[in-house]
Parts: C-alpha cells; sequence; structure tokens
C-alpha cells in the first residue's frame, strides 16, 4: 500500500505529534512521537497489534512522555500511513515473517539514535513482535510489556532423534474436527489466511464504521459473556468454548460473526473508551488500505513457512525484565491452550505473578500500562524479574 496523498489530520492529543521516517527497512513509517522536546530521554517503542493503528497508543504516549520517556509508536509494516509494504495476497509474504517485523523496529529505534531502548511494549500481534524483539536482541530491547497475547517461546527443534526411526511431521486434526462437530466451527486465524477474509471485511455490509465497532465491542469487557478461563488442550472440543471473534461458524464470515453484536445505539453514545469521534478515525483508515496488510502476518504463521527459522532460537527464552498485562475479560490469554503457562514456566527466565483489578475493556485504562512499563524498565539497573499482571490495559 503506497498511497497517502492528501490524507486527513490524525485527531491526536497534545504533545503527540505525527511524522513520516524513510529507509527502515524498504518502508516509509509512520510515526507517532510524544516527548520529542527534549532531546537525550531514555525511548520506549509501543508495537499495536490487528486491527489497530499506532493512533491506538494515544491514550497511553503522554503519560509515558510524562513520566520521562521519548515515546515512539508506528504504524507497523501492513498498516495505516506506512508504506513500501506489498497489498496483494499474492505478493512478498516473507516480508511480513515475525524476523523481519523485529528488523522493522530496530532499524526504527536506530534511525531515531537510540543503541537501545529500555522498554519495547506490544499490544495483541504486536506482543509477539515485541516479545521476538527482546529475545533476538536483548541488548538493544531492554525490557519487554506484553499485552493480552502472551509469548510460549521459539518453537522447539526434534532433540535425540539420531538414532529413532524417522517420523513423518504430525497432522493437526483440529481443523477437521472443529468443521465435524454438530455446530461447525473454524478457528478464526486460518480463516484470516483465506483469500476472501479481505474482502469480507474491507466490504463489510454493515460498512467498516459498523464492522469496526461490533468487532471491538464483541471483544470486550462490554460484551458480558467474556469470561475467559483456561483451556485444557488444543481440541476441537476445547476451542469451541471459545467466542465465535475466536473460532467461528463454519459458514460465517468475521463480518457477519460480528454483526450479530453490535451493540445498541445508546450504548454507543455512552462508550467514553472508543466514542465515534476516534473509531471514524480507524474506520477511514481501514476503508483505505483495506485488511490485507494484517492479514499477512495471520498466513506467516498458519503457513508453516517461517518457522524454521524460528527454531534458530529454540531453547532461548527472554531474560529481560518482562512484564505481561491483560483484562480479566480478555480471551486473548487463553485462546492458545497452555502458552500462558508456558509463558511463566520457561519463555521468561525469571517470573513473579501478580494481579490487578479489571475496570473495564482493553482499551481504558492507562496508568496500568505505564506503572507496568515504568516498573519493567526500572532504570537504570534494568534488573527486576517478569511481572504478569490480570487487569485491565490501554490502547
Amino acid at each position: 500500500m503506497n498511497t497517502t496523498t492528501a490524507l486527513p489530520d490524525i485527531p491526536l492529543p497534545s504533545g503527540i505529534r505525527s511524522r513520516f521516517v524513510d529507509g527502515i527497512n524498504g518502508l516509509r513509517m509512520h510515526v507517532l512521537e510524544a516527548g520529542f522536546e527534549t532531546k537525550g530521554r531514555p525511548c520506549v517503542l509501543l508495537l499495536h497489534g490487528f486491527p489497530e493503528l499506532a493512533f491506538s497508543w494515544r491514550k497511553v504516549m503522554p503519560r509515558l512522555a510524562a513520566a520521562g520517556y521519548h515515546v515512539i509508536a508506528p504504524d507497523q509494516r501492513g498498516y495505516g500511513r506506512t508504506t513500501g509494504w506489498d497489498a496483494n495476497y499474492d505478493g512478498d509474504l516473507a516480508s511480513f515473517r515475525l524476523l523481519n517485523l523485529v528488523r522493522d523496529a530496530l532499524g526504527l529505534v536506530s534511525a531515531f539514535g537510540y543503541r537501545s531502548v529500555d522498554a519495547v511494549v506490544g499490544h495483541d500481534f504486536g506482543s509477539g513482535v515485541a516479545a521476538w524483539c527482546a529475545l533476538v536482541r536483548p541488548d538493544v530491547f531492554r525490557s519487554v510489556v506484553l499485552m493480552s497475547a502472551p509469548f510460549a517461546g521459539p518453537p522447539q527443534l526434534p532433540f535425540n532423534t539420531a538414532d529413532a526411526p524417522p517420523r513423518p511431521k504430525p497432522d493437526d486434526p483440529v481443523h477437521r474436527e472443529l468443521a465435524a462437530l454438530p455446530r461447525p466451527r473454524k478457528h478464526y486465524q486460518w480463516y484470516y489466511s483465506t483469500r476472501e477474509a479481505n474482502a469480507d471485511m474491507h466490504r463489510a455490509p454493515q460498512g467498516v464504521q459498523d464492522f469496526l465497532r461490533a468487532y471491538y465491542h464483541h471483544k470486550s469487557a462490554d460484551w458480558k459473556d467474556n469470561k475467559p478461563y483456561p483451556l485444557t488442550s488444543w481440541s476441537a472440543s476445547e476451542l469451541a468454548k471459545l467466542p465465535t471473534y475466536y473460532v467461528m461458524d463454519l459458514a460465517r464470515n468475521m463480518a457477519e460473526t460480528v454483526a450479530e453484536e453490535m451493540p445498541d445505539p445508546a450504548a454507543i453514545a455512552a462508550n467514553t473508551w472508543l466514542p465515534d469521534r476516534e473509531l471514524s478515525f480507524y474506520s477511514a483508515e481501514y476503508a483505505r488500505t483495506g485488511f490485507q496488510g494484517g492479514l499477512q502476518w495471520y498466513r506467516c504463521g498458519t503457513s508453516g513457512t517461517f518457522t524454521a527459522e524460528l527454531e534458530t532460537y529454540s531453547g532461548r527464552s527472554i531474560d529481560v525484565p518482562a512484564c505481561f498485562i491483560s483484562g480479566r475479560q480478555d480471551w486473548g490469554t487463553y485462546q492458545r491452550p497452555g502458552v500462558f503457562e508456558a509463558m511463566q514456566a520457561s519463555a521468561c527466565s525469571a517470573v513473579t505473578w501478580s494481579t490487578a483489578p479489571a475496570t473495564g475493556c482493553s482499551r481504558s485504562s492507562p496508568r496500568k500500562l505505564v506503572t507496568c512499563c515504568c516498573t519493567s524498565c526500572n532504570r537504570p539497573e534494568h534488573r527486576r524479574p517478569a511481572r504478569f499482571i490480570l487487569g485491565s490495559l490501554s490502547v
């Protein structure tokens, strides 16, 4: 997607500016910036998820700047006003693989003149990028905050197989089993990997604005049936317990899925965490770019094409200070059975546990993220162990 001519202004709070940075791993990267007035500040890098934008950090950035940081939030590869990526389904998928997204982040902080940043913070799919940043380059990304999406660690290489008979790669039957349930289902990540997914959302019958309104509502604490709990296995019977935004009805696309949960006009008018005037910015950007850029990230994962290069880091853990934040009504913590537990047991080298009360949906409380970020950074020593906090978070 390479068109940014005649774009409208972004409705940003005071103290945040929008700019472009050229030459970032082949991208012209759009960046929001706060705390830029004072040179020499420590840096915090914020990485959004799907379907979000750098704009998602608008409530967090002024608070981090007030805490003394230079705060940088890009539209990541495939999103928003960043250009230089291929929006074609049949285009260059490899450029969206995780290690190249880490290279994007590394190039951006280097362009700003930083040899290291105090923290990299990622939400949703951005959490995975942040985790890999901290794992691959702990010298640069000196602490990490993961939001909503836990990190299981790198994929493991086969071990102690030299004298064993060769085994074929195991087949995952879960998708066939989901489709064969009495209520046939499908996993959203494999749906997002289909050719049709972008058009289903970009050309949703209800329009992009109402699609996003229903999507964000369905995943938020405002949807009262979001009552997450750990699942026991990666099996059709367990995955079918997930809400339909994760495990969809087989015959429905995502626009149809969330349309059933569209909040009524009174609920929309009462919404303070994402009023229509702010949602309109998201809908205008996605109406312009489509969703394929973000969907390419999912395709990199479901295809398995790039697993081998991630296996290079088999056995490594995140050894810098780490913090995990998730809302108590956020299914993201448990959507992949066992990952939250693996994050605590092995993916991070030192773990302490803490809980925080949930006060609303995932865009409602900037204070918790700022507190967690500042705690994880712990300038100048950077020695605190990982913290895992269940509470509400803010984007």
